[in-house]
């Protein structure tokens, strides 16, 4: 009976234990005022940064992976004219106006090739009018064209020693304009000095104004003969000083890389490169395997119609990726920077406004790095809003379903339904989801033909610019780069290459992956040609391939492959100097006598009085240094050794390895 009676009494205490537990709950949901914790994606970056430095927030592990590139250090900006510039001619009355179409790379080719048109041809020109958001309706009217993106006041004081820039037409050629008087021209982005000489000039000369029509991401060639290298400086000037932002994108994107740094840690910038023309033009569409792909051959076919492709519809996707003309995968980049000895909790920055399959293409990658973030994860939406500025609203549900039939359409359908007994009617449809209104959901199904873009469409087209401008100014700034694609061939600026350019003009020792995705390729089918007996060199492989990418061996194959499509892709050596301290560099000439390596001149003294010039002892790694010999996997490169007699030694490069890592493996 004593064992029954305590029995009892242990059930009376858990009973009430469990109602005092249940009143505890209620009142938590009666009464609001109870703090309860709410998830947030930014705020648990932060913490866990927290909790994995602890007070140490200025330990940086693996310093090798962030530091300088020696060998590239003496490289120093200088765009400065160097010869007899003279002043615009500021009583001139030739004018060019132009039209810019394309995104957020080609319209800033464009502009560095219009102004040194204008500049050849001694011509005023007339902002010119960017059609990515000039055709987008209901954007703020506090932008027009232009200034939807750059700042106009800063385009037109900057280059008053170069050019003559105007807002518009004088009001008596503006409506000679809207007649359609003045002839326009279409030039191609190869177009020579000679074209604009023999063609355009003394049509300019003899009607005063013209037009142009720029399309394929600029209008001049980018390299130039040696006695325009003024020109090439005033491409550079006009790309890395000229041409700003206005100023809410300037500002937002600073605070972006603020908040970036405030975790006392550096951060890596990738950009995919994954874009639908791109994938369409090299024939890329079978490395996705699903919906994409028929969406890539529905554009190449397009570009087949329009002569922009030469080739036939249907082609090898995986030997385009063997030859290195298909993008890294996100997937695979992941792999490499793992196999470089970035950690788990490195910061990843994820640039451009458009990454052709989505979140589904960079769940691997956010697996091999959680510390993925993009400009959601930095911006509130309200920060994101008022960059765009006051809208008009477009209706929420553009959809709009069929009309419904009437009796006597059903009946007639009935009677041409043909002879009897038929068929039992079909199942009742089930409902339009939102998704499978808009985009490429709503006809890839339904039409052979993809329809014209609608009033969403051109607006996030324009929304798409202002993306591509935070993420410029973070890439820049980043510690680290690393394109998915660049160099790809096709002979359009793209936005890797135009940031690889930047971030070597402005600091040509920052760390600036430069993969060759033929190499890349070849590691990878040794992993999967030998997956159980893999060579135990793999790791080492790649990180000495990308570890040479960040140097000189780097620096050569963009200019053998980068510079030819645009020029502030690779401004040097017409932009930049040496400090006379450094060491001599090799000068390295392709069968054509363009320099393709070295070739700077020295950097005046006010240069180096001003803390320019680059101290004897680094605290980086010295990456990136390669043997003489190894110059000849370029082809025909003539190499002349300097006047000094120095003697170069062979580099060991020395890796700096992750803990988690294992090179034998």
């Amino acid at each position: 009976m004593v064992f029954k009676s305590k029995i009892k009494w242990v059930a009376l205490f858990v009973l009430l234990l469990s109602l005092a537990s249940l009143l505890r709950h209620l009142s938590m949901a009666k009464y609001p005022t109870v703090d309860l914790v709410q998830y947030s994606a930014l705020t648990a970056f932060h913490n866990d940064f927290d909790s994995l430095l602890g007070t140490q927030r200025q330990r940086i592990p693996n310093r090798k992976l962030w530091a300088a590139v020696k060998p590239l250090q003496s490289l120093q900006p200088y765009a400065n004219p160097r010869s007899n510039y003279p002043a615009p001619n500021e009583h001139t009355t030739r004018f060019i106006y132009a039209k810019i179409f394309g995104g957020f790379a080609k319209i800033r080719s464009s502009i560095c090739d219009l102004v040194t048109i204008s500049r050849l041809l001694n011509a005023t020109l007339v902002i010119p009018e960017i059609q990515e958001s000039t055709r987008s309706k209901g954007i703020s009217t506090r932008f027009k064209s232009f200034s939807y993106l750059y700042d106009e006041e800063q385009f037109i004081a900057s280059l008053k020693n170069d050019i003559i820039v105007v807002k518009s037409l004088p009001d008596n050629l503006k409506a000679a304009r809207k007649r359609n008087e003045f002839k326009t021209f279409r030039p191609k982005n190869s177009a020579s000095p000679n074209y604009y000489i023999k063609e355009v000039l003394p049509t300019l000369k003899k009607s005063k104004v013209v037009g142009l029509i720029l399309a394929d991401g600029g209008c001049l060639q980018s390299i130039l003969p040696p006695s325009m290298a003024e020109f090439q400086r005033l491409r550079c000037r006009l790309a890395f000083h000229s041409l700003q932002f206005r100023q809410e994108i300037k500002i937002l994107g600073q605070r972006m890389v603020e908040r970036l740094h405030a975790w006392g840690q550096p951060f890596l910038a990738f950009n995919p490169g994954l874009l639908r023309e791109t994938l369409a033009y090299h024939g890329c569409g079978e490395l996705f395997q699903d919906v994409h792909t028929e969406l890539i051959q529905y554009r190449r076919a397009q570009m087949i119609k329009r002569g922009v492709v030469k080739e036939e519809l249907s082609v090898d996707s995986h030997f385009r990726r063997e030859n290195g003309s298909c993008p890294l995968m996100p997937e695979e980049v992941g792999i490499l920077l793992r196999a470089m000895g970035y950690p788990p909790k490195t910061i990843i920055y994820l640039t451009g406004s458009e990454t052709f399959g989505g979140q589904r293409i960079l769940v691997p990658l956010r697996a091999m790095f959680a510390n993925l973030v993009d400009r959601t994860s930095l911006c509130t939406n309200k920060e994101l809003s008022d960059l765009l500025g006051p809208e008009t609203p477009l209706p929420l549900n553009p959809y709009q379903p069929p009309p419904a039939k009437s009796v006597e359409q059903l009946k007639e359908e009935w009677k041409r339904a043909g002879p009897r007994p038929r068929p039992l009617p079909p199942p009742p449809s089930r409902p339009i989801y939102q998704h499978e209104k808009e985009g490429w959901y709503g006809w890839i199904t339904e039409n052979d033909t993809e329809p014209e873009p609608s009033k969403v469409e051109l607006r996030m087209q324009a929304h798409r610019l202002l993306w591509d401008a935070l993420d410029y100014i973070v890439a820049v700034e980043s510690d680290a780069f690393f394109p998915g694609f660049h160099n790809d061939g096709s002979g359009w600026p793209d936005f890797s290459s135009l940031v690889m350019g930047h971030r070597l003009y402005e600091i040509a020792s920052s760390r600036t992956y430069r993969p060759d995705r033929k190499v890349v390729a070849e590691l990878f089918n040794m992993t999967r040609d030998n997956m159980y007996h893999h060579k135990h060199n793999w790791i080492l492989s790649v990180q000495e391939h990308l570890n040479k990418s960040l140097g000189e061996e780097g620096l050569i194959r963009q200019s053998l492959f980068s510079k030819p499509t645009s020029f502030i892709s690779h401004p040097l050596p017409e932009c930049s100097c040496r400090i006379s301290s450094a060491e001599s560099s090799v000068h390295l000439k392709g069968n054509d006598g363009r320099v393709v390596y070295g070739g700077e001149e020295e950097c005046p003294k006010w240069m180096q009085q001003h803390g320019q010039e680059v101290p004897a002892q680094s605290t980086g790694e010295e990456v990136g240094k390669s043997d003489d010999n190894e110059s000849s996997d370029y082809g025909n490169i003539v190499v002349e050794e300097p006047e000094s007699n120095d003697d170069r030694t062979n580099v060991t490069l020395v890796f700096d390895q992750d803990d988690e890592m294992d090179p034998n493996d």
